[in-house]
């Protein structure tokens, strides 16, 4: 097979996998070696200076043992096969960056034989990539749930973010569509990764030259749709791996039917809705940066996220009690629970009310959304306008699309929110 048939049928099968983003690292360039990692962004992510820069984004093979029921690339789906050689990936991933296609490699594979050989099939991968091209750039790997720990280690000293993907919520729901995989062989390299970043960090404190660990962190992703589970669901391990393995990143990608696969396990046959996945996003970004838990996100009646309003207003709308807050007074952390306000306006607003007392006008200026906002703080006391009922502020919440007629697919809309 040609060498471009090949990569288009590994970077197709490649496309599923959404764990990979920003690299998180500034690492310059040295000299004797090629690349750089830039903290800015990789995979298409945009510089402030405005450039767009990528990263290569393919699978080693997609024959694959395993037969997990939700992925394209199952062992008994019957689709066009490929497999890249180690110097292959290697010679690609070089053209490429010589081009100025790329900036760097975010690589994964089917599971060759056993998580083990696949293992150091990826290691002997990034070995000549790293030690006999001197490629100095970011690399993303996807390990192999199950790989022994040695493995795991030889390939944390080679990449910069590593990405072990828990796939379902559940461990009732990965044991009905993927058998081969277990809770066991995600969570515990899982574990090992995050306790060799913390020895690699205290050994590099001591050791100017010790060799670095997954600098940039380890991420994971679920497949939201596949399963039952709840967004409560979804959202309270996302707060678990977070906490427990220091995860920079949990990833959501909408369940897609693949092939047979809605006839198989008790599959869907239907996708979820793209909103669903996009909410599950903005709840996360809550969790990260602002401040809240994932139990305030729900309630014991509503379990899922509101598809109507993004998870910052609808949990404001629930808890009326704490609002409306007085802009001029509130700290930080209140400032952060008010819809319309981002971290960024925050802190604008803790600084510019050193000087004086702040009104909307003020407020529009620093670059607070006024159009949420103003339902829940006053300036100096007073409302920007009088609100009747707390209906009238859900209304007024509530995306325009949702008020027309429904002409079109609910799952195509992707609303914003701060």
């Amino acid at each position: 097979m040609e060498l471009m048939k090949k990569l288009e049928i590994l970077t197709e099968g490649a496309k599923y996998d959404v764990a990979c983003t920003s690299s998180g690292i500034g690492r310059k360039g040295q000299k004797g070696k090629i690349g750089s990692a830039a903290a800015c962004g990789i995979c298409h992510s945009f510089t402030p200076d405005g450039r767009c820069i990528s990263l290569l984004k393919l699978l080693m093979t997609n024959a694959c043992a395993y037969d997990c029921a939700y992925c394209v690339n199952r062992r008994s789906n019957d689709v066009p096969r490929a497999s890249l050689s180690p110097y292959e990936i290697a010679e690609l991933t070089l053209d490429f960056y010589r081009r100025n296609y790329i900036e760097g490699l975010f690589l994964s594979s089917g599971v060759v034989k056993d998580p083990d050989y696949t293992m150091e099939l990826l290691i002997e991968t990034l070995q000549i990539i790293r030690e006999k091209y001197h490629f100095h750039g970011y690399i993303h790997v996807k390990a192999i749930p199950g790989a022994d720990e040695a493995l795991i280690r030889r390939l944390g000293h080679l990449t910069d973010r590593m990405s072990i993907n828990i796939e379902l919520p559940s461990e009732k729901s990965l044991i009905s569509t993927a058998p081969d995989k277990s809770k066991t062989s995600i969570l515990g390299p899982m574990g090992y990764v995050k306790d060799s970043i913390i020895q690699s960090k205290n050994e590099l404190a001591i050791f100017k030259n010790a060799s670095a660990f997954v600098p940039a962190g380890q991420s994971t992703q679920m497949i939201v749709g596949a399963s039952p589970e709840s967004d409560s669901t979804i959202m309270n391990l996302s707060q678990g791996l977070y906490q427990k393995y220091s995860l920079k990143r949990v990833f959501y990608s909408a369940y897609i039917p693949i092939g047979d696969n809605s006839t198989r396990s008790n599959l869907p046959t239907a996708a979820p809705p793209l909103l669903r996945e996009h909410r599950l996003y903005q709840a996360d970004w809550l969790l990260r940066f602002y401040g809240f838990k994932a139990q305030e996100l729900f309630t014991e009646s509503q379990q899922n996220l509101s598809l109507y309003m993004d998870p910052k207003c609808h949990w404001a709308l629930q808890n009326l009690q704490h609002f409306p807050i007085e802009i001029n007074k509130a700290d930080y952390n209140t400032l952060l629970r008010v819809p319309g306000i981002g971290q960024t306006s925050a802190k604008r607003i803790i600084t510019a009310r050193r000087v004086g007392s702040l009104n909307f006008d003020n407020l529009k200026k620093i670059g607070v959304v006024l159009k949420r906002a103003r339902y829940f703080i006053t300036c100096n006391g007073k409302m920007q306008e009088h609100i009747p009922s707390p209906e009238f502020i859900e209304q007024r919440l509530t995306d325009s699309k949702y008020s027309q007629l429904n002409l079109f697919d609910e799952g195509t809309l992707c609303l914003t929110g701060s």
